[in-house]
């Protein structure tokens, strides 16, 4: 696109919110053209930017992809308004029910959905490390430990279920382990044992704004794509070839 995409920031009092907010001007890619959070703001323009309750979502102006860090209660009505505009969505809400996951995928008939536990580009790698692995040592134990702040409440952490996919292409059966202490953003660690000798693969965040430079740039390579349900390896893929080109 050569004018900036029209972001919507959806969850934008949480912590992610806040971060896509405070990153988005580094962006000349992109505008952010509303912020909804899920109580009534204090105020009702920010740095520019209109402020709305996610009672007030169907007042939002025109974009064209909501970035989406919020709780399940209030995903529903976001799927709908980005079909009902034809905006494309990005989400990184975790704890979705089966039938949400279901709704995503309606929806990817219409729009282009991205939904993802972590966008972190690190993790894309790991996620790729870790099914090779899976492929490679047959038949070892597989466990996967993740560790957050106190403040989560999911467990085992988006994240963690991605990683155990990713070992299950491999054809390993991960076990899952889940820490909440202090702090913590992130950390991941994948372990392989076998008879004598052990592999781990690690992934530790310490700064949240990857997360939301990674939201960002899947915003903007998703704005103008054709309506289907994405990954963020499909994102990094399309740029790195573009690259290459």
């Amino acid at each position: 696109m050569n004018t900036p995409v029209r972001v919507l920031v959806h969850g934008a009092s949480g912590r992610m919110g806040q971060s896509l907010s405070r990153l988005a001007p580094e962006r000349r890619d992109l505008q952010v053209v509303a912020a909804v959070s899920g109580s009534r703001p204090s105020q009702r323009v920010v740095d520019g930017v209109p402020q709305f309750a996610a009672s007030e979502l169907y007042g939002v102006p025109n974009f064209d992809v909501a970035v989406d860090f919020s709780l399940p209660a209030g995903f529903d009505a976001l799927l709908a308004l980005c079909v009902e505009r034809g905006a494309a969505l990005v989400s990184g809400t975790t704890g979705l029910a089966p039938e949400q996951q279901s709704a995503i995928d309606a929806g990817a008939a219409r729009i282009a959905v991205l939904s993802a536990a972590n966008f972190s580009l690190g993790v894309v790698v790991l996620g790729d490390l870790v099914r090779r692995a899976a492929a490679a040592l047959e038949g070892w134990d597989c466990d996967i430990v993740e560790s957050h702040h106190v403040h989560k409440k999911d467990t085992p952490s988006g994240t963690a279920l991605a990683l155990g996919a990713s070992a299950g292409q491999g054809g390993a059966e991960p076990r899952y382990a889940a820490l909440r202490a202090g702090d913590i953003i992130g950390e991941h660690t994948v372990q392989f044992t076998g008879m004598g000798e052990r592999v781990e693969l690690v992934h530790r965040a310490t700064n949240r704004d990857i997360f939301a430079r990674g939201a960002l740039l899947a915003a903007v390579r998703l704005a103008d794509r054709p309506p289907g349900r994405y990954t963020l390896r499909d994102i990094l893929l399309a740029d790195q070839n573009a690259t290459a080109g």
